[in-house]
């Protein structure tokens, strides 16, 4: 069963329901209780659901009728022929609030817990719209048969700061794992989407309020990227200068240990002429004697004269 108050997509989500049937192949009967065939086939085409296809192909047929037009037993009788008839897998019934204007309270659940019994006998699996009312809360039936139901998804209004929005949450659902967490679904031409569930920095955002939020984020994100990217430039800028740096200081060097050879050499040069001189010297006096002298030279030799 799904629920929810007028205009919150109940018959939409019946539609999609209907459609993902048809396309495994399996027989639907949609039993509409407010709208004819014809103006459910054109609403739904306006989300992207073309179920005329399958209406040709047989896969789904429509069973439109008022039910102020008979009474709940002749309903009941109506819907057990049909059923036998077609051998559907599917059935849908939109909306099953609308049965409550024929017959008291008691008299539509009884109803309603015999059709039940009946779809669940013979394996057919069956979704119900029900219209809540302004002013009645979402998990509450009207007909009280949510203790017959396997799968009750709400609908819900979800208004904040002066804008209505659309949640989904599932009330129960028997025999299998389920989320709690109410979804915001928007509805376009392309059928109905879940929204990712975005929390924000004061809890779960819908509609603009996370269009904004994430607008605000993306920004964060773009100017933490642009930040890290003048960082890098930054970094590279001074990892450059510190090697010019680096750079100059072994150049710098180079050329102090060419200065040092350079002198090292040229002291070399000038205590070789200078014990040559001395030699010359004492060879042109024509010294009567040799006189030893024991030079240092920077290699750390000595000339002897």
């Amino acid at each position: 069963m799904i629920s929810g108050t007028a205009g919150s997509v109940k018959s939409t989500i019946c539609a999609n329901f209907v459609d993902a049937a048809c396309r495994r192949g399996e027989r639907c009967l949609y039993f509409a209780f407010e709208e004819s065939a014809p103006q459910i086939i054109r609403n739904m085409r306006s989300i992207g659901l073309d179920l005329a296809q399958w209406v040709e192909l047989g896969l789904l047929q429509f069973h439109t009728s008022r039910p102020s037009l008979h009474g709940l037993e002749m309903h009941l009788v109506s819907i057990h022929k049909l059923i036998a008839e077609f051998k559907p897998t599917i059935v849908v019934a939109d909306p099953i609030s609308n049965l409550t204007s024929i017959g008291s309270g008691n008299e539509a659940k009884s109803m309603l817990t015999r059709l039940i019994d009946f779809l669940k006998i013979n394996q057919i699996t069956a979704m119900f719209s029900d219209l809540n009312h302004g002013g009645a809360t979402l998990v509450s039936g009207n007909e009280e048969i949510s203790s017959l139901i396997d799968t009750w998804l709400c609908l819900r209004d979800m208004e904040h700061q002066g804008e209505r929005n659309r949640g989904l949450h599932i009330q129960k659902s028997r025999g299998m794992a389920h989320s709690n967490q109410i979804r915001e679904f928007l509805l376009s031409d392309k059928g109905v989407d879940l929204v990712d569930v975005y929390l924000g920095p004061d809890g779960v955002l819908t509609g603009t309020a996370r269009l904004i939020q994430e607008s605000l984020e993306i920004s964060k994100a773009l100017s933490r990227q642009q930040e890290l990217q003048r960082q890098k430039r930054e970094h590279e800028r001074k990892r450059d200068a510190l090697g010019a740096s680096i750079a100059a200081l072994r150049a710098e060097h180079e050329n102090i240990d060419e200065a040092l050879e350079i002198v090292a050499t040229e002291e070399i040069l000038y205590q070789q002429a200078l014990v040559t001189g001395r030699a010359d010297m004492a060879h042109i006096r024509k010294a009567d004697s040799t006189h030893r002298t024991d030079l240092p030279l920077p290699d750390g030799s000595e000339a002897v004269i």
